[in-house]
């Protein structure tokens, strides 16, 4: 099976962790510090697995680099795809980011952190060589990192639309969704509930969904929601976010929120975003 393949490697606090996150929210299978010379055998292990693989190469598998060369070439002439993304940044930068982090450069020694980078910079050197894609952090948020990282092994077309939204219903008297970006309450709305012949019915039923989208103030609700998410969704993908989910709340969580949250989501697939429409509290009782 022919894969795609991105070797992760470059000086330690350049971002290689931010790159691999990145890439493994993209469907990417990463593995972390698996050393160079150990991956075609894990290709060949996997055959039928993963379409999609990055590894972490770093100094930590500095003992297991070997001939880089002969190991990525060996990779291709299996048919895959392969791409080595180098991180690197300014003296300057790293410095700082070591220092903020409080966290310890894995080569420093007596010599201290200028000398320990230098080092690895020359023990690094071959696999940059190798470099299909060079990334200079300096200067980046972890956000503009992670965009730039998404862009440069996916494709700007791909990488077009890989914000997955989930519209989920719930009831107020169950309480809030974990994990919701954002929520609304849909209670100002008439309740079905207090129509006999709806009450037992949810707003899947069509007379339920008639009942609460053609309400007037629902018309105008909607104006301004898609205004606002209109707004807010290509800036949350650029911020970076590939998943948002997005909370519809009423009462009992049975009928309005449910009818509105089937109605917003054929509209939210015309964004180009992945769509979800689930809900929480269908089964819990009337609203």
């Amino acid at each position: 099976m022919k894969r795609q393949l991105v070797v992760i490697t470059g000086l330690s606090g350049s971002g290689k962790s931010t790159g691999a996150r990145a890439l493994e929210d993209a469907g990417f299978f990463v593995i972390d510090n698996l050393p160079l010379i150990m991956l075609p055998d894990f290709l060949s292990l996997t055959d039928q697995g993963y379409a999609k693989v990055a590894t972490v190469v770093d100094a930590r598998s500095c003992d297991f680099l070997g001939d880089c060369n002969e190991v990525l070439n060996r990779i291709k002439a299996e048919g895959h795809d392969v791409d080595v993304l180098f991180f690197e940044a300014t003296d300057q930068d790293l410095v700082k980011r070591f220092s903020e982090t409080r966290r310890r450069h894995p080569l420093v020694q007596k010599e201290g952190i200028l000398s320990a980078i230098s080092r690895e910079r020359e023990m690094m050197s071959e696999l940059r060589r190798l470099a299909t894609i060079i990334l200079d952090s300096s200067g980046l948020t972890v956000h503009q990192l992670r965009q730039r990282v998404l862009a440069v092994v996916l494709g700007s077309e791909d990488h077009e639309g890989q914000l997955s939204l989930q519209v989920q219903s719930f009831g107020f008297r169950n309480g809030l969704p974990l994990g919701a970006d954002l929520v609304f309450d849909v209670r100002f709305l008439d309740n079905p509930h207090f129509v006999e012949e709806l009450r037992p019915k949810t707003g899947l039923d069509a007379d339920v969904s008639d009942y609460v989208l053609s309400q007037s103030d629902y018309k105008a609700f909607l104006v301004k929601l898609k205004d606002l998410l209109f707004f807010l969704l290509p800036r949350y993908s650029q911020e970076g976010k590939t998943s948002l989910t997005i909370a519809i709340g009423c009462t009992g969580g049975r009928h309005r929120s449910v009818a509105i949250a089937e109605d917003l989501g054929p509209y939210l697939l015309g964004t180009g975003c992945n769509v979800l429409v689930n809900h929480r509290d269908l089964g819990k009782g009337v609203s």
